[in-house]
């Protein structure tokens, strides 16, 4: 790995398997960057919902996509200037997140941006394709995953926890779906890497899950 450029540990996985609440404690960790690929597909799904443009428009979306200022602060996503947390971690903008992210357009628009966050004194990423395309150099690759059945009682506590309404079978028939399309798609399916270490967390809690990967890094640099 080139020393000038600054660490990138990538932790890559399906929906709900954890990533982001994993991922983002790494990074508190360390006190690193934290890149959540996930929310910038959230985020683009919703600006297009505002703009009335259609999840299937590549075109148009690839144009949204190269236009958008975003930023992460405090666990917070921002879009053009306006905190917009509450908007994109609905169980629809998810939807919209695994639709938008099949056009190679967007994903090719989305590429540098992405890019971008790898700062001093170093980045934690987490998504489909951060270890095996955006950051193909990261010194610590990951596929963090737990069983379907798993994810979708996790997801599904989330949601009530929220005061939102959830109904198990279609969380559960959802994550099979997008599990499906990202693994799937033509561009950048969602797969584990021969150099990710594979932590499946089907039995593990979260602080479980960051304990492994800060020691993996650890041994790693």
């Amino acid at each position: 790995m080139d020393n000038f450029l600054p660490p990138v540990i990538a932790i890559d996985g399906p929906s709900a398997s954890g990533k982001g609440s994993v991922a983002e404690r790494v990074a508190n960790y360390f006190g690193f960057h934290y890149l959540d690929s996930g929310a910038i597909y959230r985020l683009l799904a919703y600006a297009a919902f505002q703009q009335k443009v259609a999840w299937s428009d590549a075109e148009h979306l690839a144009e949204i996509a190269s236009q958008m200022q975003i930023r992460f602060e405090h666990g917070e996503a921002y879009l053009d200037g306006e905190q917009v947390s509450a908007h994109i971690r609905t169980e629809n903008m998810g939807k919209g997140a695994s639709e938008v992210a099949v056009h190679p357009a967007v994903r090719t628009a989305l590429f540098q941006t992405q890019r971008n966050f790898r700062q001093a004194p170093g980045l934690v990423g987490d998504g489909r394709d951060i270890g095996s395309v955006i950051f193909p150099d990261a010194g610590l690759k990951i596929f963090l995953t737990a069983a379907v059945e798993t994810r979708a009682k996790r997801r599904y506590d989330q949601l009530i926890q929220r005061g939102e309404s959830a109904d198990y079978a279609l969380i559960l028939a959802d994550l099979q779906q997008r599990d499906l399309r990202d693994s799937q798609r033509a561009v950048a399916p969602l797969k584990q890497l021969p150099d990710a270490i594979l932590l499946d967390t089907t039995d593990k809690n979260i602080e479980q899950a960051v304990n492994i990967i800060i020691e993996a890094f650890k041994k790693a640099t």
